[in-house]
């Protein structure tokens, strides 16, 4: 019998550059992404390159699809599908009825929401969460999952909460935001002033008096030894990106508790960004008096790390006896946090998340 859900979901991944449009079916996109100019700074061109993508990807499938869901910027009027003034998207100025206009020209339900909480519903749903539970059950270790935060480290510092299996989108549409966080050198600052491309750019630049415009990806080569350049400058600029990442995960996970998945493209270097932020995570605060207590009452662990993956699997809840009874209780005694890189990769995991909230709408 074929359980799989047929309903058919067109997607964007809309980015300042490019727009990347697909769809979903049963959680699997069933054709190859599809790739337009973005062009920011005229509206014509812009609302042209949508809609001609759209119809691409519809000619491109053999169904009708149900729904329009996808991610784009904000600051936004999500729910109302109106897109507000954007820096990187100039033609935007004064605020767009981007879904309103794409309901009228395809006559479909659009659904919107930003690219933090889209690859969060994503990775919750299809990719971080159910992983790490299947390895959970692999080890016969009993504990299971069932909440996350999602942090994308790109142009910006996106982020998204999803507990059990609900996504946070909050009041105004704000739920799971972390970009505007206290950054941990200087609180008066946004944590996205140290966990962006521009942050990796500047921290390099000063570690290594190099003033050439340099990328993240470049960086990252000095970094590995394959590119010529200051490569313990290119180290730490990641390790200070993992800082102040870690400084602002730790202050969302003592009230989300939930497992952490990192995507964009920064993450590619997560071999000098996850130990950083581990080490934050598992830092400690003091009372006045000078008691010690730990940052978070979990143990952090690497997941992209095999030992450490190894200490988080292994099963360390005990069996406690019911009063009176004899009956037993599983006690989880050691509680851990575990945190990894996305698998799913961060457009498929934005366009899952979409696929899955635009169903959630019109289940509502």
């Amino acid at each position: 019998m074929d359980n799989r859900d047929k309903r058919t979901v067109l997607t964007l991944d809309a980015g300042g550059t490019n727009f990347i449009f697909s769809a979903i079916q049963d959680n699997q996109e069933i054709i190859d992404p599809v790739d337009f100019p973005a062009h920011p700074d005229n509206l014509q061109k812009c609302l042209h390159s949508i809609a001609t993508g759209f119809r691409e990807v519809m000619g491109r499938i053999n169904d009708e699809p149900i729904a329009i869901s996808f991610a784009f910027p904000g600051p936004a009027d999500y729910e109302n599908g109106i897109i507000g003034d954007l820096p990187n998207f100039p033609a935007f100025r004064g605020g767009i009825a981007l879904g309103p206009y794409l309901e009228e020209k395809f006559g479909l339900p659009v659904f919107i929401n930003n690219d933090g909480n889209l690859f969060a519903y994503g990775e919750a749903l299809a990719g971080a969460l159910p992983e790490v539970n299947q390895q959970l059950e692999a080890t016969g270790n009993p504990k299971r999952y069932r909440n996350l935060l999602a942090v994308t480290l790109g142009t910006g510092f996106g982020g998204g909460v999803v507990i059990d299996n609900r996504l946070l989108s909050g009041d105004n549409g704000c739920g799971g935001d972390v970009w505007l966080s206290a950054n941990k050198y200087d609180h008066r600052l946004l944590a996205e002033e140290g966990v962006s491309i521009r942050a990796v750019k500047r921290e390099y630049r000063e570690l290594s008096g190099d003033e050439s415009n340099i990328s993240p990806k470049e960086i990252f080569e000095i970094a590995e030894g394959t590119n010529p350049g200051n490569r313990e400058a290119a180290i730490k600029s990641f390790e200070k990106l993992g800082e102040i990442a870690g400084f602002t995960l730790s202050e969302s996970l003592n009230i989300v508790d939930g497992i952490v998945v990192i995507g964009g493209g920064i993450a590619n270097a997560h071999k000098y960004i996850l130990p950083a932020i581990i080490k934050e995570m598992n830092g400690v605060r003091k009372t006045v008096k000078g008691d010690t207590f730990p940052r978070l009452q979990m143990k952090s662990y690497n997941l992209e790390d095999e030992n450490e993956k190894a200490l988080f699997l292994k099963t360390e809840s005990k069996i406690v006896t019911v009063p009176e009874s004899k009956n037993t209780a599983i006690y989880h005694a050691v509680k851990k946090i575990g945190v990894k890189t996305s698998k799913l990769g961060t457009s498929k995991a934005i366009a899952i998340g979409a696929y899955n909230f635009a169903l959630n709408q019109l289940n509502r």
